[in-house]
């Protein structure tokens, strides 16, 4: 006599089972599919990331933040209330102290070192002066696209023609540097009572900044020397 197959229960039951694995199966194909998808954005935005400058993300954090500023202001414009008083309202007692000691501590006058100081002191200072056109910077967005933030592969360089308004502005700052350079370098009379303490006019400019910055802490030093007792 022959056996009897598997019964009517017992194929369900397998055909249960062969439906559950297939399932899974697509369910852990879709998510194979999913993460080499994410990867691979992953790795296109990294090089994307690795290819803008350095402080790209600073710079863009400032825009933001300046754009928001930017809007506040024409808020407040709205309302006709002044945007520097509501803007003191809104920083408690405790954030401004902190501001002003972080500010003192950014910009300490340290006095004159050398040349090569003073003039990267006045490179610090002329360009936090500047202050961004955020209208002219939302047009050249709009007219390059990705391709206003520079890369490896950026070929504006050399393309870009300055505005007359921004010429204009150049030059009117290079005048007021050279009017107040011209104020602070005049001719001083001569004194023929004074020590002659320098060989030619730039040590003798050299000598009177040193006397400005160190001459309290050097006069006794000059004064033993005069009279023969210095050690």
């Amino acid at each position: 006599e022959e056996e009897a197959g598997p019964g009517p229960a017992a194929a369900a039951a397998a055909e249960q089972r062969r439906e559950e694995r297939l399932r899974r199966f697509r369910e852990l194909h879709m998510k194979r599919y999913e993460a080499c998808k994410l990867n691979s954005q992953e790795v296109v935005e990294e090089d994307k990331r690795l290819k803008l400058p350095p402080n790209w993300e600073a710079k863009k954090a400032r825009l933001e933040w300046e754009l928001q500023v930017q809007e506040k202001k024409k808020e407040c414009a709205a309302r006709g209330e002044d945007y520097e008083r509501v803007k003191l309202l809104e920083i408690s007692a405790e954030d401004a102290e902190r501001w002003e000691r972080k500010k003192k501590r950014k910009n300490p006058d340290l006095g004159f070192s050398d040349y090569a100081a003073a003039q990267l002191r006045q490179y610090q200072r002329l360009t936090r002066q500047i202050k961004p056109d955020l209208e002219q910077y939302e047009k050249l967005k709009e007219q390059y696209g990705e391709a206003l933030y520079p890369t490896s592969d950026s070929l504006l360089h050399g393309s870009h023609v300055p505005s007359k308004e921004g010429v204009d502005r150049m030059v009117a700052d290079l005048e007021k540097q050279i009017e107040k350079r011209e104020k602070y370098s005049r001719r001083r009379p001569y004194n023929d009572d004074a020590d002659i303490d320098y060989i030619n006019e730039r040590n003798a400019k050299f000598n009177q900044k040193a006397e400005r910055f160190y001459g309290k802490y050097t006069a006794e030093i000059k004064q033993n020397l005069e009279r023969g007792t210095a050690v």
